[in-house]
């Protein structure tokens, strides 16, 4: 039997079948997703763009959908955190290298909040609850006290440096992305020694003399020595 041939109609169906391409499935909303474009807005733009409605915003997506796997805004910062605090290397205590290590892992904590301007504002918002971060804490307890550091001191001493390390950043960020307006316009180096100079000696004698060596320091040299000087009251 002869099989019947289609008509034009049908012929062009098929053709224009040919050209429907089926459209591209979503890519899910995960925490890692979430997280990973908070951290790129944060490198971007600075820590205070980051808001639950942009981070939404980046994803294609309303602040609901993110708001089924974060909470809310506060559980995002302490995740950021978390992240970062991942890529920290801890090593294995040494009795002989304890000051090292301890500033190692300090340094490498500030590298990463550097890289991500104001991020450690999230870090002095709240105790932390993510296990990552307290990973962090575990490792300077294990070489403070392989160093022959008692507890209560030891403790002690993590948290001033933790709190240094957060603070040591925000005030990197601030003068690496000050705000527009003049007011907070930050000053650099070589007006502040300026400014210094021209005070009346005979009302800052010290200050004048020793201008050069109050802002003296290159890269992270005052971050180690102000670390140094809490290791060593140890």
């Amino acid at each position: 039997m002869k099989r019947k041939s289609s008509s034009r109609e049908e012929w062009a169906a098929q053709i224009a079948a040919l050209e429907d391409v089926p459209p591209a499935r979503k890519e899910p909303i995960t925490v890692d997703r979430i997280v990973t474009t908070a951290l790129a807005l944060v490198e971007a733009e600075g820590f205070a763009a980051l808001t639950m409605r942009r981070v939404a915003a980046a994803l294609g997506t309303g602040p609901a959908s993110l708001y089924a796997h974060v909470r809310n805004k506060a559980e995002l910062d302490d995740l950021l955190i978390g992240t970062l605090s991942r890529n920290v290397s801890l090593p294995a205590p040494h009795a002989g290298r304890w000051r090292a290590q301890f500033v190692d892992v300090c340094g490498q904590l500030r590298d990463q909040f550097l890289h991500y301007p104001g991020i450690a504002q999230a870090a002095l918002a709240a105790a932390p609850a993510n296990l990552d971060t307290l990973r962090i804490t575990e490792g300077l307890l294990a070489i403070l006290l392989k160093g022959g550091v008692e507890p209560e001191p030891a403790a002690w001493t993590i948290d001033a440096a933790l709190l240094y390390v957060s603070a040591y950043t925000v005030e990197a960020s601030l003068r690496r992305h000050p705000d527009r307006d003049e007011d907070s316009r930050v000053v650099d180096r070589d007006e502040i020694l300026a400014r210094l100079r021209m005070l009346p000696i005979s009302r800052f004698p010290h200050t004048v003399e020793h201008a050069d060596k109050l802002n003296s320091g290159e890269g992270h040299e005052r971050f180690e020595f102000a670390l140094q000087l809490m290791l060593k009251g140890l």
